[in-house]
């Protein structure tokens, strides 16, 4: 059984003591594909040394997190479409909308989401969306590019069915982590109405373990608990889930 983890971000500090062997503890649990969004302009090196160690397992991603959108996104999507063009990349990402924290640079925000995502069609590349209380913000900016082919992936779903099919209908996958194995989250039954050809597991790590180790680091080798949790969900057996949404990652990342 082959596990792919769509989104980690195995290159942050959390890391540092342990890193090989969270990498070792993942493949082990035949998580044998680990794909890293990218944060902003001073994580690029930390997330392509982690690709240099380990090859065939770690793909990067290039974008500009919506956290890290300030008055200065210009220039920093200036150095990173740079990068962009001397190294390879799965996709672009992690990009979106972020209103949870702080809504001071909405307008910056959605400028740069949308040069992002120009971007990513130019380069042929899916894009990875982060929609934190943003989902109607993200689908307006997704409408404007509707019948030009661009994909991706609604990173850590959360929204409601409604917004599940209409990602669906737009050519979207959707990003399932830890979030499904949480009491009263609601998301099991979202997943169950979407099916497994619409999913790709992600762990989000360090964030967003799942239970039993909500509230603790998360890592890519718990990939398998989410895994068990939508087999459980759909009825099915966990070597069937895991083969249907590898499928999907590899498709949709050209890996």
């Amino acid at each position: 059984m082959e596990l792919m983890d769509t989104h980690t971000h195995l290159y942050l500090p959390e890391f540092d003591s342990d890193r090989d062997e969270m990498v070792r503890r993942a493949v082990s649990r035949g998580v044998v594909k680990l794909l890293m969004p990218n944060i902003d302009t001073h994580s690029v090196d930390h997330m392509l040394s982690a690709v240099n160690r380990y090859p065939d397992i770690c793909y990067p991603m290039i974008g500009l997190h919506p956290t890290s959108v300030w008055e200065d996104w210009p220039s920093q999507l200036n150095i990173l479409e740079a990068v962009a063009s001397k190294h390879k990349f799965v996709a672009i990402g992690e990009i979106g909308i972020d209103l949870y924290w702080d809504k001071t640079f909405i307008k910056e925000q959605l400028d740069a989401f949308r040069r992002q995502v120009e971007f990513a069609l130019i380069s042929g590349l899916p894009v990875v969306i982060h929609s934190r209380e943003s989902m109607d913000e993200v689908f307006s900016v997704l409408k404007e590019f509707g019948g030009k082919g661009l994909k991706g992936v609604l990173h850590a779903f959360s929204g409601d069915l409604d917004d599940a099919q209409k990602a669906i209908g737009m050519g979207f996958m959707l990003g399932i982590g830890g979030i499904v194995t949480f009491k009263n989250s609601g998301l099991d039954k979202i997943v169950k109405e979407v099916g497994p050809e619409h999913i790709v597991l992600e762990t989000d790590s360090p964030y967003l373990a799942p239970s039993p180790h909500r509230g603790k680091r998360n890592e890519s080798a718990y990939i398998y608990i989410i895994n068990r949790k939508l087999a459980e969900i759909f009825g099915m057996s966990e070597e069937k889930v895991a083969s249907i949404t590898f499928a999907n990652s590899a498709g949709l990342f050209n890996i």
